[in-house]
């Protein structure tokens, strides 16, 4: 009995060994989790007749170190929740490896070749929609014509108050001597060319300042600012960062673009904007001193090319292009469950759905239980290698112990035989 139990006893530190070699070998592996053998009784009615390796279970709550990669497409989970992949046979998996990459296919993958899950996001819209693989769109972009203008400035109160705009004709800029500043805009046209739109600022009463208008270098229009002499704010138009108030509309939908003598930035058929420009000067000002400008862009841009993915701390996979462009195309979803304890291991650092673990509860990234993501971070392995050389050099001593009970069964038989 007492051989059946030692030799019970070996068998089971071999299969606890195995375990930890396993740990020390992972122990570099990313968001790998170490794993325990729990040894338990064998028993024949009331009498023990051995022991076993009765289960293994893995440490999967205790988080790993975090190492900065710098790779702008990898991430860590800081606190609660798993990355969720789809592999080939549709199964959904779970991990902690944030390792991602764009596919040939034009899809959001991790290191293991599986299609990430998230919410999809269809430009223009940011608003994130069905949970579903990430697609990335990988081709052009069209051109986004230019429709809003923002100027913000102070218009100098010291200015010489002149008869600007004066005489310009469609063809001419205005006279230097009759304008004090002059700022240039890049806007688009609707198939994605650019123009220089500048506008020319003078003083023509005290707290009134004209503008034109001029479209490489043809007169398109013009406007008017108005301030409050007293305090320097405008007054007209009425400001309102909230709508197109503050805004001086300029039509150029009605521009006759094909001479192109007069229009050689123009392709044939490109137009501008099919409603007015409105060009925003809320938070311009008319105070004595230097004329300043600090905000001078227009909206629109010209098409461009896929050129790579960017994933931001909020989980949006934030694709850019050629033309300098960024449009959030995905977010990443993170599953969590009432107990990540009972999920069935597939491989070192994927887990599945069992029912011992529950349903997954599925989030943003930092919404209830859900942790935040860190973005160009890896989790490292959750081993303690001290403590596995530690169970290394008890599993040596247990072995040692139940082989010594053999080797003395062995001989007390020997001695047995010898005596009959």
């Amino acid at each position: 009995m007492s051989f059946d139990i030692a030799l019970s006893g070996i068998q089971a530190i071999n299969e606890a060994l195995d375990v930890t070699s396993h740990n020390i070998a992972n122990a570099g592996t990313y968001g790998y989790k170490t794993s325990r053998a729990n040894f338990s009784s064998l028993v024949a009615g009331d009498q023990p007749t051995g022991v076993k390796v009765g289960s293994t279970t893995q440490n999967i709550g205790l988080s790993g170190g975090i190492l900065n990669t710098g790779r702008t497409l990898d991430a860590s989970i800081n606190g609660a929740g798993f990355f969720i992949v789809k592999d080939s046979s549709n199964t959904i998996n779970y991990t902690r490896v944030g390792i991602f990459n764009t596919s040939k296919e034009g899809f959001l993958t991790d290191a293991s070749g599986r299609k990430v899950q998230g919410a999809t996001i269809t430009p223009p819209s940011t608003q994130p929609g069905a949970q579903g693989d990430i697609t990335i769109p990988t081709g052009q972009i069209p051109a986004v014509v230019s429709d809003k203008v923002n100027y913000i400035g102070n218009l100098s109160a010291d200015w010489k108050v002149t008869a600007f705009p004066g005489a310009v004709t469609p063809t001419t800029p205005p006279d230097p001597s009759t304008f004090s500043m002059s700022k240039a805009t890049v806007i688009y046209d609707t198939l994605g060319g650019q123009h220089t739109l500048t506008q020319y600022f003078g003083s023509t009463a005290a707290g009134s300042v004209s503008v034109n208008y001029v479209l490489d270098g043809n007169l398109v229009g013009s406007g008017a600012l108005v301030f409050d002499p007293a305090n320097g704010q405008m007054t007209t138009p009425a400001p309102d960062p909230l709508t197109t108030n503050g805004s001086l509309p300029l039509d150029l939908s009605a521009l006759d673009t094909s001479d192109p003598v007069l229009w050689p930035a123009f392709t044939s058929g490109a137009k501008m904007a099919s409603t007015p420009i409105n060009i925003n000067y809320t938070g311009t000002t008319y105070f004595a001193g230097e004329a300043t400008t600090s905000t001078n862009s227009a909206n629109g841009y010209a098409s461009g090319t896929f050129s790579g993915v960017d994933l931001a701390k909020d989980g949006s996979v934030i694709a850019k292009y050629s033309n300098g462009q960024k449009q959030p195309v995905g977010k990443l979803t993170l599953a969590t469950f009432p107990d990540e304890g009972s999920l069935t291991q597939v491989d070192d650092t994927s887990w599945v759905q069992s029912q011992g673990s529950g349903t997954p509860l599925v989030n943003f990234a930092g919404v209830g239980m859900t942790g935040s993501l860190n973005t160009s971070s890896l989790e490292q392995s959750n081993v303690d290698i001290t403590s596995e050389l530690v169970g290394l050099m008890t599993s040596q001593r247990n072995y040692q112990a139940n082989s010594k009970v053999i080797q003395t069964e062995s001989q007390m038989m020997q001695s047995l035989m010898q005596a009959l």
